[in-house]
């Protein structure tokens, strides 16, 4: 009986010192780790059942067009109202950032992604401001520089690799202008590479119709000027849908 009670007695202080060695490497974890990760993480910027987040563009509670359901953030044209430009936009800026984001078109819609809007009367249009990666049904018959994929108007992209109308296609772009680089993968493939500013950004502007703003119809555009702003995602004739739009700030 004495070994017995012996052996008992061993065994439960092995396991107590087990336990507060086990304790002792889970509490050891060290804080800066902890923090560091939590520094550094991607923030969903769509709700399930809510537009929390996004607006229309210089929203005056008339505007309609934009719905969600199950994550899924859909405009239809048919059932848009209001005077203005119906896109929605962000109500944070952004700087330096990764985004990710999928999308699908009807046939023959298109839409598109906007990064530096500044959202001020003078501005009519969230473009004349901010620069756009276009979301388009790839049996459109347009030029490479307005394709899918293209930075719109100013960079055709390398490959062809969108999916057709009706199927999600994925865009992960980089704007980061620490490197002054803008990038765009297009599922899965770089297409896309361009500065953010400079002589070289200059030049790409320069034949486009952001250029000369006096003599457009538009007037008052200050095209790729704010490194911080808003983003956003554009209203045109169709039904456009986006889902799992995601962000890291850099």
């Amino acid at each position: 009986m004495k070994k017995i009670i012996l052996i008992l007695t061993t065994v439960l202080i092995l396991s107590c010192n087990n336990t507060t060695q086990n304790k002792d490497k889970v509490d050891s974890i060290p804080m800066t780790k902890i923090n560091a990760a939590n520094d550094n993480e991607w923030v969903s910027l769509i709700q399930p059942n809510s537009m929390d987040g996004w607006h229309y563009y210089q929203d005056n509670g008339e505007k309609t067009g934009w719905d969600i359901k199950d994550g899924v953030l859909t405009f239809t044209s048919a059932n848009a109202s209001g005077e203005g430009d119906k896109s929605l936009v962000s109500d944070k800026e952004y700087t330096n950032f990764k985004i990710h984001l999928e999308w699908k078109v009807s046939p023959g819609s298109n839409s598109g992604f906007f990064w530096g809007v500044k959202e001020d009367e003078k501005y009519e249009f969230p473009y004349v401001t901010g620069p756009e990666i276009q979301i388009l049904d790839p049996a459109n018959p347009d030029p490479p520089l307005i394709q899918a994929g293209a930075l719109y108007g100013m960079v055709a992209p390398s490959e062809w690799v969108t999916n057709p109308a009706g199927e999600w296609n994925s865009y992960d772009i980089t704007i980061n202008h620490n490197i002054n680089k803008g990038i765009v993968v297009h599922n899965g493939t770089k297409i896309v590479e361009f500065p953010l500013s400079g002589d070289e950004w200059d030049a790409m502007v320069e034949p486009t119709k952001f250029n000369n703003c006096d003599e457009k119809p538009w007037q008052n555009c200050d095209f790729g000027k704010f490194k911080t702003g808003k983003i956003s995602i554009q209203d045109h004739p169709g039904v456009i849908s986006f889902r799992n739009i995601k962000i890291l700030e850099l």
